[in-house]
This record gives structure tokens, sequence and C-alpha cells, in this order.
């Protein structure tokens, strides 16, 4: 694959050379701001042309009707979909009378800039208006980590060469039009004006607009006030209507003079609070992001970052690519989270609305994992929110008859909102997914608050569904059916692996739970004979297995499937060519499946199962799901293929940045993007944590000379500094105390690190048992620049 000479290849920031107006919704992805509580798509500040527009606040949704041509008892009827609120991003700006759009005149220069250590979007440009005036312009655009409610742009014109008159409207904007939505199901559903107005009110440079949804029947209000600088004399006007507020500025530049306006927005919403409560809230945050300033909100910017890098920094020498990346999907999980405080990390993001803005098991599975070790705060609060949505999940579970909790498949707010439950209900694995989350967060942090909080009631719930939904047989093995693992081209079967081992897992972690919290977990009704149930139940766990092939069947029968005919049907992805009653009896996966069971329960198998096991489902993953790249570099380096876990690791990481599925449109892979980091760090850093402890193992392939990553554990900051031959861990002690030591688990031996010096440690090379395997046809990994 080549380099995108659009995008330089640059460790610390991601650059747009050149505007290209045919691929603005992908680049809007990719520019796109957030804290976790506000999202700014990247659009251009003059609003047009753009892709998508797009401005979100975490869980602000209307509520659609599901479709269904034959509905069934225990469909779900309602579906969940974000909301495009009201723009705040718009300055739309004209030379005499003519409108600046890139379209038009001559555009001299044009330059984007994602700085990760900033934080900011920068653009700059010269224009030439086709009167022949011309301007320079740069703006910079955050959304504020500091503090929660506050975005703000600072916007610069610049007279050229000759006087001109520079007119600047700022805007807030509500009811956007929206474009067209494509037919791929992975897309979101088109809302057509959302937002009914309650009030708007203008004072000075300030207005506000309030607005409420019709069924979901959220209230939300967004702010905007301006500073403004210009020599001379300037007038400014502000008026207001339903869905439109706009700050007109107008003054004369000589060449040399800037006008320099800066933006202040705050955004709020609330299902409880009143219009008032809510206006006061965002005049109250525009107050404040004004009190410290523009150059107190990029201090406070780079303050955030500089200490989120410090925990979570990797550093990739030799692959200049994978380095960029992985920092821009870092950089992008961050966003998603930081300041989402007990609300979803949706599957995007707030980059778009794919997948109608919901959060699915990518967030415990994906996600949380690198939140956990490098910003544990923000995966904290991720499962609080989870928490919080045990009631819709009880209420789901009693309405299907089983007991405990069923959290939904996909959500915003709690409820179910996946139309085809093969692939969503039947996906019960989501529940064990969420209950390891916990279980690491509390392994990881030493936090047992979390546990106390919450979670205790998370685990019970979730051990007393699986108990609900298995069984035993007549020989004691105990069999889940009717599930779907990982793998949804393989639907609705008996014993999936992956499911049969997190459930398993699930089970003995509420118990212990339960031990380390008697008291609340009486007050459950958990009596001693129920935890003994769940450890029985895990104990006797079946994990088919093929003797004849010596390899784990995905699922019972798995490998006595059809194979599918790669000769005929390689349209990829095979869900958007292929009936599902084709795909569903065919040895066919669309995703990691029984490999993921091999990097999460890593001790469940030995290093010749998993060889086997990874030489014999390589070459039927197709790899339809952003979910599967990064577990395969896992599993492909653990095995000792490190060349193809590499080309594995380089495709996560650069799914987004080279738009590899092709819809990056919608909004940026979560997931993948967190995969990055868990290629380099689990793949060639070799970490583990499914047996309780620290495990770490480096090796690097070829290209790759030295790999430098942090972690948190238990309140300690370790650095791991590998190369082909050796690799230092250092310590830093625990906040508040001088000097610590720490046991870690290094290539299966213990190893005591102190932090009064570095620990040095030989690495033992890792050759694979077999040839490197095979791919299907057109489905091998995106390969690097070598």
């Amino acid at each position: 694959m080549t380099a995108d000479a659009t995008y330089p290849v640059e460790p610390w920031r991601l650059r747009e050379t050149t505007l290209d107006v045919d691929a603005l919704a992908q680049s809007e992805s990719l520019f796109a701001l957030s804290n976790g509580h506000i999202g700014l798509r990247g659009n251009l500040d003059e609003g047009e042309p753009h892709g998508t527009p797009g401005t979100y606040l975490n869980s602000f949704f209307e509520i659609r009707p599901l479709p269904y041509a034959e509905a069934g008892y225990g469909y779900p009827e309602e579906g969940q979909t974000l909301v495009d609120v009201t723009n705040g991003k718009i300055l739309r700006l004209l030379v005499e009378d003519e409108p600046f759009d890139v379209r038009y005149g001559e555009l001299e220069h044009h330059e984007r800039t994602l700085d990760f250590r900033a934080g900011t979007l920068t653009r700059t440009l010269q224009w030439r208006s086709p009167a022949g005036r011309a301007v320079a312009v740069t703006s910079t655009r955050l959304v504020s980590l500091a503090q929660r409610g506050v975005s703000a742009v600072e916007y610069v014109v610049e007279a050229v060469d000759e006087f001109v008159r520079v007119t600047v409207q700022s805007e807030l904007v509500a009811n956007e039009d929206q474009p067209e939505t494509s037919k791929d199901p992975r897309a979101a559903a088109l809302l057509e004006k959302p937002l009914m107005p309650v009030s708007h009110d203008c004072d000075g440079e300030r207005a506000v607009l309030i607005h409420h949804t019709r069924l979901s029947e959220l209230t939300m209000a967004a702010a905007m006030d301006h500073d403004v600088e210009v020599p001379g004399r300037v007038e400014t006007h502000t008026e207001c209507w339903e869905d439109l507020a706009r700050t007109t500025v107008v003054c004369g530049l000589r060449p040399g003079q800037k006008l320099r306006i800066v933006k202040y927005l705050a955004y709020g919403w609330s299902s409880l609070r009143s219009r008032p409560a809510l206006h006061d809230q965002v005049a109250g945050a525009l107050t404040g992001a004004r009190y410290i300033g523009w150059q107190g909100l990029l201090d406070a910017q780079r303050e955030y970052l500089d200490d989120f890098w410090a925990n979570a920094d990797v550093e990739v020498e030799g692959d200049p690519e994978i380095q960029q990346a992985v920092r821009f999907g870092l950089f992008h999980v961050l966003q998603a989270s930081a300041r989402a405080e007990r609300r979803a990390i949706a599957g995007k993001g707030l980059t778009g609305t794919g997948y109608d803005g919901h959060a699915f098991w990518d967030t415990e599975g994906f996600v949380l994992p690198v939140l956990t070790y490098t910003h544990p705060h923000a995966a904290a609060d991720a499962l609080r929110w989870r928490a919080s949505t045990i009631d819709p999940a009880r209420a789901r579970a009693a309405e299907l008859d089983l007991a405990g909790a069923s959290f939904p498949w996909r959500t915003i707010r709690g409820q179910e909102c996946s139309a085809y439950w093969p692939a969503g209900t039947a996906a019960w694995h989501v529940n064990a997914d969420i209950a390891l989350a916990f279980e690491r967060y509390r392994v990881v942090t030493g936090d047992q608050s979390l546990e106390a909080d919450g979670g205790l009631e998370v685990l019970v719930d979730t051990a007393r569904l699986w108990v609900s939904l298995g069984h035993h047989d007549r020989h004691g093995r105990w069999h889940l059916d009717g599930v779907t693992g990982p793998d949804e081209y393989t639907a609705v079967v008996r014993d999936n692996v992956f499911t049969n081992l997190v459930a398993a897992e699930n089970l003995r972690i509420a118990a212990a739970a339960c031990g380390r919290h008697p008291e609340r977990a009486r007050a459950l009704g958990v009596t001693t004979e129920e935890t003994a149930s769940w450890r029985d139940a895990a104990d006797a766990v079946h994990v088919p297995v093929d003797e004849g092939l010596g390899v784990h069947q995905q699922c019972e029968g798995f490998t006595t499937l059809r194979e599918w005919d790669f000769g005929e049907n390689t349209s990829y992805p095979l869900l958007l060519h292929e009936s599902y009653v084709r795909l569903y009896p065919a040895q066919v996966i669309k995703q990691a499946d029984l490999v993921l069971a091999m990097h999460w329960q890593s001790h469940a198998f030995t290093p010749e199962q998993k060889a086997r096991n990874v030489d014999y489902y390589e070459p039927r993953m197709v790899r339809d799901s952003s979910l599967s790249a990064s577990t395969q570099a896992v599993l492909c380096a653990d095995v000792g293929h490190l060349e193809l876990a590499h080309d594995y690791a380089y495709e996560a990481a650069l799914i987004d940045l080279r738009n590899l599925h092709d819809n990056t449109r919608d909004g940026l892979h979560m997931a993948s993007l967190a995969g990055a980091w868990t290629a380099l760090v689990a793949g060639f850093g070799g970490l583990r944590d499914d047996a309780g402890v620290l495990e770490l193992d480096p090796h690097l392939p070829e290209q790759i000379t030295r790999l430098r990553f942090r972690l948190r554990w238990r309140g300690f900051r370790l650095t791991i500094d590998a190369d082909h031959e050796h690799v230092v861990y250092r310590l830093l002690p625990r906040d508040g105390e001088d000097e610590g030591r720490l046991t870690i688990r290094h290539a299966g031996t213990d190893l005591e690190l102190d932090t009064a010096t570095p620990t040095t440690v030989r690495l033992h090379a890792r050759l694979p048992s077999s040839p490197e395997p095979r791919q299907p046809p057109g489905r091998r990994p995106v390969r690097r620049l070598r």
C-alpha cells in the first residue's frame, strides 16, 4: 500500500495539505473534535461545502420505530438515533460582498492540522475572490477537555494586498439539512428536523437557543458569545430566531491588518432539568470560558493531554506510519471518553452517526482495556454508565423469560435497539464482556470501589442470566444453546467456544465478588448454594474440539459445515452481497471469534493449540468487521507469525486514515483505533491479564526496531522499552510514595521490579511452528510500506 500524499506521515499530528472537496465526508470524520460530551465533525468553518454536518451531544437521541417485515414476541419496538444538534461551528466570511466558498475564486493555499498534543484543529488558507480580493484566514478550533460543556474557535482574517471590507457571520443553526443516507445497514437513519424550538434570546454578542425532541423528550441548549479584536472601526449586530442565531461583524482591513474573533460555545442537555436551568447552565459555561480566555483554554487543553500522553504514549521506531496512526487512534479514543461521565462510548465515538450513534460490546471489549491501562478514570465512568442501565437490562431479561439482566447488543440509553435478533439478542456474550471489563478494572487498578458502586449488581445479574440460559447434560457438561458469538456469519449455534469461556469466567468472577462483599450479596438474595451453582457450571463448561483435525471448533459442529466457495463469492463485505441463509451454514467467518477467545482467555489454550487454531481459522476469516484485524495481530504474534501480525496491526491502525472499509465518512472505528494499541501492546508487547497478574513477553517484527509503551498497574506507572534483544522495565512509584516494588510475570516467570533501578531482561526467540497461514482470496491484510 502506498502512503497518501494528502496526509503526510508525521508523528504527532494529522495534516491535510490539499483540500479534496469530493472526500470531505471522510476528512470530516478524521478531523473531528470531541471530549466525550460534545462532538464536532471537522466541517469547514463556513459550513459549506460539507459531506455530513455534525454536532453531537453524547446520548442526546430521538426515538424512531424499528421496522419489521414480520415481528415476533420480544422484538424491540423502538430504536434510538443520535441527533445532529445545533451547529455552532459556522463562521461565514464575505470579502466585500462575495461569500468565501472554496469552490469559487482561487484557493491559493489550504491546510488543516489535527494536533494530538495541543488538542486543536488548525486551518490556514489564502483565497482570492472572483473579483481578485485576497484574504488569509487562520482558524483554530477546540473542544475543551478541561471544561466539559465548552468549545471555542479562534478565527483570524487578514487582508493580503489591498484594502478589503470583511464581514463575518457567526451562527448557531438548528435542524440543518442532512444528506441522503446510503443503503449500507451500518449507516444511520435519517431524522428530518428532529429539534422542536423551545426558546431563543440574544444580548450583545451572546445568543442562546433551546430545543426539545418530540419522542425522547430531551431538552438541549446551545449558546455562543464572542470576543472581537480589530484595528479601527467595527460594527457588530446579533439577532436570533427559533432555529438560527447570528452575530455579524463588519470591518475594513488594510493590507496586513487582521480581524480576530474568538467564538465561545457552550452546550448542555437533560431529560429532567427545566428550560431556565439549562439556559443558566450554558450561560454560566460561557462566562467561565470567557473568564479564562482563549489562551487559558489552550493551556488547559495542553496540560490535560500532557498528562494523558505521559501515561499512554506508544513509541514505535522503524514504522513511522504506525507511529502516527497509533497516536491518532489513542487521541480519538481519549476524545470519545474523556468527559463522557457516565454516558455511553459509542462505536463511532462522537465523530459521526454511523450505527445511529449506538454503543456495542466494542466499548467493553476493545476500548475499555486501553482506557483501563492508560486513563482509568474514563474507564470507570464508562463502567458506571453501564451499571446505571441495569434496570432496562433486567426488564429485557424478564421479557425474554430469563433471570438476571440481559444487556443490549446496541443502545444509547440502555434499551435494546437491534432489530435483528440472531446477531443482536442472541449475542449473549455482551453480558460477559461487560462483566470481564469490571473485573479487569478491579485487577489492573486495584480500585475496589467500582465493584461496590453498582458493579456487584452487574456481576450477580449477568451470572444469573447465564445460569438461566445454560444447562447440564446427562454427562454433567454445561452447555449454552442458541447463541451467537462474535462471528455474526455463524449465528444461533450451540456451544460457541468464546461465549462458553467468557460466560464461565463471568460466573467465577461473580462468585468471587460475592465473597468479597457478603453483606451486599445477601441483600441481593445471593446464597451459598447459588454461588456454588455458578462455580459448578463454570467448571463443567463444554469446549468442543475436533479431535480428528486437532483444533477447537468455533461452535459445536463448525468444522463439519460446508466450506465457503471463495471461487464464486468474494465480493466483500459479504453481508452486502450474500444472504444469511447462505452464510450461516458455511465455514466463513466475519471476524475473529475462536481467535478472540485465545486472546481473552489465553490460559485456556496451550501454545500448540493456539498455533493449530490460527492455522485453521486464518483461511476462513474474511474480516468484514473492523474488530478483527487487531485480534488477528495479537494471535499471529503469539504463535510466531510476526510479519503477518505486523500487517494486521497496520490494517487496524490505518483503517480510517486510509479509509480501508470505505465508510470512514460515517465516523471513525473506535474499536479498531483502540485495537491498534492492542495489536502493539498485547501483540508485540505480549500483554496478558486474564490470570489476574500483569504478564508481558515482548517480541518485535523485523521492521519495528524498538517499541516503548507505558501502562498503569495498581497505582504504579510502568514503561516497557523493547528492542530485538532486550526489554527494559522502568517502574515509577505510586503517587505520594518515594519508592516501591512490583512483581510482574515476564515470559512465564515472576520478575520483581523496583523503582530504584530499571530491570533489563534478555528476550528469547519466538519461532513459528508452521509456515505462515494463508487468508481467503482478496483478504490478505493490507500490506504496509516496507
